[in-house]
């Protein structure tokens, strides 16, 4: 459910930076840049290190900037920075499951205690088939915070997790 704001035009256009921004970090970062890379991994494996490094730096802006927009910034668009900072920090754990089942996966083969076919699918099973999924779905949900912050709409949760500021008076 969603509430209908009263907001400028110029808020909503401020509004949807956050959106965009994650949903480059998603579609530009973990599809197009990994599928660019997976095609040098033979070659160069740790080359595909770059996807995880520039998406931390970007959900790490993104958290930041949201602590700093309950300071600087309207209601409206102080409450989209927070519903992007919700879905960084889940994405970041799932982003941090991945690296740790990798890491896993490698020290489990390079120490003689796993076949490479065992890495390969336990890298894959718990760790990409996860992150790959939750990068799915979380494209859809970003998809549609996007188009409702076009429209001055804000989900229920965040209302009422951050009411507007006239409504404590």
């Amino acid at each position: 459910m969603s509430i209908q704001c009263d907001v400028s035009p110029t808020e909503i256009k401020q509004a949807n930076i956050p959106h965009e921004l994650f949903l480059t970090n998603l579609v530009g970062n973990h599809i197009l840049m990994a599928v660019a890379l997976g095609g040098i991994f033979g070659s160069a494996p740790w080359a595909m290190l770059i996807v995880p490094l520039v998406s931390f730096v970007i959900l790490g802006y993104t958290l930041q900037r949201a602590r700093q927009s309950r300071r600087r910034d309207s209601w409206y668009v102080m409450c989209h920075w927070q519903v992007c900072a919700r879905r960084s920090r889940i994405f970041m754990a799932m982003l941090g499951l991945l690296l740790v089942v990798a890491g896993l996966g490698w020290l489990g083969y390079a120490n003689g205690l796993m076949i490479k076919e065992a890495a390969i699918a336990l890298v894959i099973g718990i760790g990409i088939l996860p992150m790959m999924v939750t990068l799915l779905v979380l494209v859809m949900i970003e998809s549609d915070a996007l188009y409702h912050a076009n429209q001055a709409k804000l989900p229920a949760w965040v209302v009422a997790r951050f009411p507007r500021p006239s409504d404590n008076l």
